[in-house]
């Protein structure tokens, strides 16, 4: 039997995949586990605006309260700002019925433990483990109550102002929260600390969240920053997680980008400690190259943020992230926030009085090519044709390139990626391998 757990917890199609008795199911066995003290267990719980949350959600906290847990519902808020809150009210875990960047028809169900932070993979399996336990459920006064959070999106908006590092006034800002979460904190935030913020994409009715918006289609955004003359374009996410970027010129900057700028911002602060930055496989080659003459280490995790989050608490490191814009500042937040990322970004610019193409310009990524390609088991990778294609491409390579096959963690693809010295031999690699990876699955 396959992991219920992906990347970032437990996701699929909503009422089909992932339907109320299972997230029913789930979170009895997550309060049974995360829940465990000799007194009665609190958790906070949150979604974004897709139209399945509400019955997800409803479902989710059904559960908890029968195995007995006091829950607070946050109503919709941003994935960070649910983890914020799980720190902020002391409660025993926290719950996020989110698909991030996935499209409307998917949902999700992520956890975080006390202080808000995710959950290692160990916990996650004995939660699984748990959900076979047929042990009797709480009754009369032992069963949960289910209450409603007073305003938590304001605590969540001071909370990113308290972080800004300098006042954002003259800046122009264009800002596309992909009809999600953050549609009122992430505005809201960034006008009191002092910018100009064009809203677009910002009418969420349920079924439009990253529908051709966001981070995941910034072709809007690009357009926007040029249209209003903006100084900036900013990206976020179905539940603000991530955060990218679109210079003056509508040129995108990724999050490989975004975190040199900042890596390089607190370095020069004395913030980021041991001068050093934690990312992924995913991140381009032109980061490493890019770091290396700043004179910042470069420590590298598996795919997830996550796998940063964890480097990031071992190694005591202040910064850490991933290319797709899931960024981790460790002295504001326990995951990734794309509402702060933003706000650290535009104030480097306004601090610096450099343009963000200016500030960007530190970083020239190596050509990269990334195919996404439906599989029905994702396990190919590990076809003995499809490890061998790889082994000689990276061979052929060397060191002026590099190839990478992974299983997405949240939907039914293999990420095929190639770095190259130069674009058309990316290309070329990349379709090799795709043509291989197609052919294994017959």
């Amino acid at each position: 039997m396959s992991r219920l757990f992906g990347t970032d917890g437990v996701r699929g199609r909503a009422n089909a995949d992932l339907t109320p008795d299972l997230a029913l199911r789930l979170n009895i066995a997550a309060a049974r586990v995360l829940g465990a003290t000799d007194r009665r267990a609190v958790a906070v719980i949150g979604r974004d605006p897709r139209a399945s949350g509400e019955m997800l959600a409803a479902a989710s906290a059904a559960g908890l309260a029968a195995a007995g847990v006091k829950v607070i519902d946050l109503g919709i808020l941003p994935t960070p700002a649910v983890a914020h809150l799980t720190a902020l009210t002391g409660a025993d875990f926290g719950v996020m019925v989110s698909a991030s960047h996935n499209p409307m028809p998917d949902n999700g169900i992520k956890f975080f433990a006390a202080g808000g932070r995710k959950l290692p993979d160990e916990v996650e399996d004995a939660i699984e483990a748990a959900m076979g336990d047929p042990a009797p459920l709480p009754q009369g006064d032992g069963v949960g109550r289910i209450v409603r959070s007073v305003d938590p999106v304001e605590s969540y908006i001071e909370h990113l102002v308290a972080a800004v590092p300098h006042p954002l006034n003259g800046l122009k800002v264009v800002l596309d929260p992909a009809n999600g979460a953050a549609t009122g904190a992430a505005p809201e935030a960034l006008r009191r600390a002092g910018a100009e913020v064009v809203l677009i994409n910002a009418d969420p009715d349920g079924l439009n969240i990253n529908e051709n918006c966001g981070s995941t289609h910034m072709d809007g955004l690009r357009a926007a920053v040029v249209e209003h003359g903006a100084h900036a374009g900013i990206a976020l996410d179905g539940d603000a997680d991530r955060c990218l970027a679109v210079d003056a010129d509508g040129n995108d900057v990724d999050g490989d980008a975004i975190m040199a700028i900042l890596a390089i911002a607190m370095r020069e602060a004395g913030q980021l400690r041991g001068d050093t930055l934690v990312t992924t496989v995913m991140s381009n080659l032109g980061l490493h190259q890019a770091m290396g003459t700043a004179g910042i280490k470069l420590e590298v995790t598996g795919v997830g943020d996550r796998y940063v989050l964890e480097r990031l608490a071992e190694g005591g490191y202040s910064l850490g992230g991933e290319q797709s814009g899931h960024i981790i500042v460790s002295d504001h937040a326990t995951t990734g926030d794309g509402t702060l990322t933003a706000i650290l970004l535009l104030a480097r610019m306004a601090a610096t009085g450099r343009s963000l193409a200016d500030l960007a310009s530190v970083f020239t990524p190596a050509p990269q090519v990334l195919v996404n390609v439906r599989v029905t088991d994702k396990s190919v990778i590990d076809h003995a044709d499809v490890r061998s294609a790889v082994a000689l491409w990276q061979s052929k390579l060397g060191a002026d390139g590099r190839v990478l096959l992974r299983p997405s963690g949240t939907e039914p693809l293999v990420r095929v990626m190639v770095e190259a010295s130069e674009e058309p031999v990316a290309q070329t690699v990349a379709a090799e391998l795709v043509a291989v990876v197609e052919h294994a699955m017959g």
